[in-house]
């Protein structure tokens, strides 16, 4: 029997690729032409090719602001990931009216907009009249994150942290929920420690998840903006200044819409590649461990 393919179900895809084209396409292909163009005004432009590349790579504020982002995006997943591991497993197991508590409370940080974020924290971290900082002095500990670099350095982590663990944490009690119970109940037969469950049955099982939760927080970690740049506003000096703020500051205070075009494409693909190798590297994990021999052999 010869089986038939009706290929118009395409037809239904065509409004998704306009959809992306006129939103995603056609602004990059705008990007691109800005970056290799030296423009004057809207209608006098010169052709540069890759001077403006080569200008951005020698920026020692991009080499600087690189640095500070890979910092701060591998110390959120450093802290993100096993806090949220932690809390997930901490959380009810059975659905009930204190599962569905825990699970909106934990949401609330998700749900608050970005630049609302920073403002609380801004007030939340004030030595005068916030609770955070009042504490931190009143422990006799000197804190100041407008004045003090490694201050306002911890403060954002920390912000951050508080507000993007619960997504990590949330994910990883989805992944848990969908472990079938008769896994528990062999560990329980064969008295294997906690320990041993999560080593041999919570973890393995949790892999995809935390595949998904590592991309989505190292990109979303190495593109932030709103929240730093409310709070401390890239200081004090450039303590807090992160790649995007660089973008900014040279696309629209210095209007420098070449260099800039360039800035974002360098960017694009730095978080392109480090997401590449991401995934890459932790699917090929669970590849290498799902197929060892010695999974066969039992």
């Amino acid at each position: 029997m010869v089986k038939t393919h009706n290929n118009k179900a395409w037809l239904l895809v065509l409004p998704m690729f306009a959809l992306v084209a006129f939103s995603a396409i056609i602004p990059l292909m705008t990007v691109v032409n800005y970056s290799v163009q030296d423009i004057f005004d809207q209608n006098t432009a010169y052709f540069v090719g890759v001077e403006w590349y080569q200008e951005v790579l020698r920026d020692t504020r991009l080499h600087d602001s690189l640095l500070r982002q890979f910092i701060f995006s591998f110390s959120v997943l450093a802290i993100e990931m096993p806090l949220g591991i932690c809390i997930a497993l901490l959380m009810p197991k059975t659905a009930n009216w204190k599962t569905s508590l825990v699970l909106i409370l934990l949401a609330l940080p998700l749900l608050i907009p970005w630049n609302v974020v920073g403002t609380i924290w801004q007030v939340f971290a004030r030595g005068d009249i916030g609770l955070f900082g009042w504490t931190v002095n009143a422990l006799g500990i000197e804190y100041n994150y407008t004045a003090n670099s490694l201050d306002a350095w911890l403060t954002v982590l920390l912000m951050d942290v508080w507000h993007w663990t619960p997504l990590v944490a949330l994910l990883c009690y989805s992944g848990l929920r969908a472990i079938p119970h008769a896994y528990y109940q062999a560990a329980q037969i064969d008295r294997a420690s906690r320990w041993a469950v999560f080593r041999y049955i919570q973890l393995p099982r949790l892999k995809s998840v935390l595949v998904i939760a590592v991309l989505l927080r190292f990109m979303d970690s190495f593109m932030i903006y709103t929240e730093p740049f409310v709070l401390t506003g890239g200081g004090p000096g450039n303590a807090t200044t992160f790649l995007s703020q660089s973008l900014t500051q040279m696309a629209v205070g210095q209007f420098d819409l070449g260099p800039a075009a360039a800035f974002s494409l360098i960017y694009f693909m730095i978080v392109l590649l480090v997401s590449w190798i991401f995934f890459t590297s932790l699917t090929y994990e669970n590849e290498s461990h799902e197929h060892s021999p010695q999974d066969h052999s039992r």
